[in-house]
């Protein structure tokens, strides 16, 4: 074996290799869309209620985002976008910043440490705190789960 398949071979398993990460984190992700998409949280009794939502009887960002992905894994865009339009939103985003973390990593360049510019994750911060609180007024209930 010369010298240049030898080096060109531990380059495609050492590619290989880093891809395990972003592999890693898809297969999480589809395992947690199965298991909700088998295991509807419509029914009582399959997944804790929100704490939030218990203690104070009010809606966090997050409340309706096991129903939106059970409506997501069934192909139901208008149920998922009922239940919590924001964490439908967030999903092109997600799918964006796993595929440049992919494909930088299968290129061999250096993974970026942020996802975003800061003052866009400033941003989208508040964007979830305007979120909450008007899905909690009532001129705000459509945005409620």
């Amino acid at each position: 074996m010369t010298a240049h398949a030898e080096h060109t071979g531990r380059r495609g398993k050492g590619r290989l290799r880093s891809m395990l990460a972003p592999f890693g984190a898809a297969a999480l992700t589809g395992a947690v869309f199965t298991y909700v998409g088998l295991v509807d949280p419509n029914q009582t009794g399959h997944y804790p209620t929100c704490p939030f939502l218990l203690v104070t009887g009010l809606y966090c960002p997050g409340c309706g985002t096991l129903r939106t992905i059970h409506a997501l894994a069934h192909g139901d865009m208008v149920a998922a976008l009922g239940l919590n339009p924001l964490a439908v939103a967030t999903v092109p985003f997600l799918l964006f910043w796993w595929g440049r973390w992919a494909l930088r990593t299968w290129q061999g360049r250096p993974v970026r440490t942020t996802l975003a510019h800061p003052a866009y994750i400033w941003a989208f911060l508040a964007l979830v705190i305007v979120y909450w609180i008007v899905r909690n007024l009532p001129f705000g209930r459509f945005l409620a789960p």
